[in-house]
């Protein structure tokens, strides 16, 4: 997959692929869940039947992220589902084309729906573009299906919006996976995710203090996005093809004075050096919530607790 880093690479993008004929959606695509996943079968079925491309339109940050950095903002942004180079990942791995990066800033958060349409979308060679049922764009939300619609009519373009996915009788969308997540519902979230809710990330150094308690961890680095799990869970995870056994924990470490959310694992028997590996993890079952112990030799009698209730969880 071909990855246009923003508006100022269209020119390079279109000397590279000149005449390109593309069928197109857009939208934050969080957990690429089967929401998602429907619309992208269908640009990538109309492509298949014109031999042409599909492309993806997506922001970084998520609007919201962006708004809460933001003085006079008064609400947290909602926990990321993935990282943005996961959605890129699970992007390439569904057989998109093209992926086109729109950084959210200043300029593309004032831009009216007229310019995003006449700077963005008249400059890809777009055939047809199709949108989840709830997109708006543009300056205050201006920009609608409507808009679009009456852009697509006078140029040819072939506009269309897709219905709401449903399972359970309730919407499919990143909110309710993102509660589902935070209420260790794993079974509903990988069920509207389609595949099993996971985090990659690359091992860094950390402070190293589950050796000093013979339990030794792998730091896994974070985004400074909030993700929609927190505790202590049995885990599977992959490294470099193998599936490892474990117990994970995502918080801030209260009990050692930590103030940042770190993801530590331990693998059961492994004693590796992994550091600058990537590794990934999926969250099986919710053990405890964090909390904070008198000392560490208190914490680690409850580590030790927790990999054999993990253990148990994982044995079959």
């Amino acid at each position: 997959m071909y990855l246009i880093r923003g508006q100022h690479n269209l020119e390079l993008f279109k000397k590279k692929f000149p005449g390109v004929i593309l069928h197109g959606t857009i939208g934050n695509f969080d957990g690429l869940h089967k929401g998602h996943q429907s619309i992208l079968h269908k640009i990538k079925t109309n492509a298949e039947k014109t031999t042409s491309k599909t492309i993806v339109f997506f922001t970084e940050p998520h609007a919201s992220e962006y708004f809460a950095n933001k003085q006079d903002f008064k609400f947290l942004p909602p926990p990321r589902i993935c990282s943005w180079r996961e959605k890129f990942e699970l992007l390439r791995d569904f057989g998109i084309d093209f992926a086109f990066f729109l950084k959210f800033n200043n300029s593309l958060q004032s831009m009216t729906p007229e310019k995003f349409i006449s700077d963005i979308l008249d400059n890809v060679g777009l055939c047809s573009f199709t949108v989840g049922d709830d997109f708006r764009f543009g300056i205050n939300r201006e920009g609608d299906f409507e808009l679009l619609q009456s852009w697509g009519n006078q140029n040819d373009i072939f506009v269309s919006n897709t219905d709401t996915l449903k399972i359970y009788n309730e919407r499919v969308s990143s909110t309710r996976i993102r509660q589902a997540l935070l209420d260790s519902d794993f079974s509903l979230a990988n069920e509207l995710l389609g595949r099993p809710y996971t985090f990659s990330g690359k091992v860094v150094h950390g402070q190293q203090l589950g050796r000093t308690i013979d339990v030794p961890t792998a730091n896994i680095w974070m985004p400074s996005q909030k993700l929609p799990i927190s505790g202590v869970y049995a885990v599977e995870c992959l490294l470099e093809d193998k599936f490892l056994k474990g117990i994970a924990n995502m918080g801030i470490r209260p009990t050692v004075g930590g103030k940042k959310p770190v993801l530590e694992v331990h693998l059961f028997d492994f004693n590796e050096d992994i550091y600058s590996k990537r590794i990934q993890v999926e969250f099986k079952y919710k053990i405890r919530e964090e909390k904070k112990f008198k000392n560490l030799d208190m914490l680690k009698l409850q580590i030790q607790q927790d990999i054999i209730t993990a253990k148990e969880i994982l044995k079959n």
